[in-house]
């Protein structure tokens, strides 16, 4: 089957071309002739992953999946949730989303009672015609008071799983792959896929 992964995040468009079997073939927006960039106005996560989908389908006619990511610290009162990617600003800068973060939580202790306690969420929309599924992926963990790791992107060297001793950006890209969010709502993407 072929599907668009409506992204032009090359790092994302990797990740998930390593879980997706051999009987499915990954497009992206650059090959299936999209140029622009998707827009993201919605208030919630769910709303961002729905309208890039439907957007990819309304505008090319092409079956696709889109999704959208937040990071949802409780301390913050879920903050940066649905502006996770321009927390510290319009220019969408990791680093400066991560120093943001840190100096908003400076104050939280760890481990009494998790107060840096947080959770990656991810869902993805399914656009198949006029039908259109949604996918959730959660994974908890904590926000470290530093960076630690090299790979990954956003805020995978802050963020710490629950039950690993390595940051997602300690981890390399098959390890994270099992446990994270995104490839938790892959799963049940795939899984609804090969149902039908």
């Amino acid at each position: 089957m072929k599907l668009c992964f409506a992204t032009n995040n090359a790092h994302k468009l990797h990740e998930i071309s390593l879980l997706l079997p051999a009987s499915f073939v990954l497009v992206s927006l650059d090959q299936i002739g999209c140029h622009e960039e998707l827009a993201e106005t919605q208030d919630t996560i769910e709303g961002n992953s729905r309208q890039k989908a439907e957007y990819v389908w309304e505008q090319y006619g092409v079956q696709c999946f889109a999704d959208d990511t937040g990071l949802e610290v409780a301390a913050l009162n879920n903050e940066p949730g649905v502006y996770s990617a321009r927390y510290a600003g319009s220019q969408r800068n990791s680093e400066d989303n991560i120093d943001l973060l840190l100096k908003n939580l400076a104050d939280k202790p760890d481990r009494l009672t998790l107060p840096r306690g947080a959770q990656f969420k991810t869902v993805i929309t399914l656009v198949l015609g006029d039908i259109t599924h949604q996918f959730e992926g959660i994974v908890k963990g904590e926000i470290l008071r530093g960076r630690r790791g090299k790979g990954g992107f956003g805020y995978d060297s802050v963020f710490l799983p629950e039950g690993y001793n390595h940051t997602f950006a300690e981890m390399n890209t098959e390890e994270k792959g099992r446990i994270s969010h995104r490839g938790r709502a892959f799963e049940k993407l795939l899984a609804f896929l090969k149902s039908q």
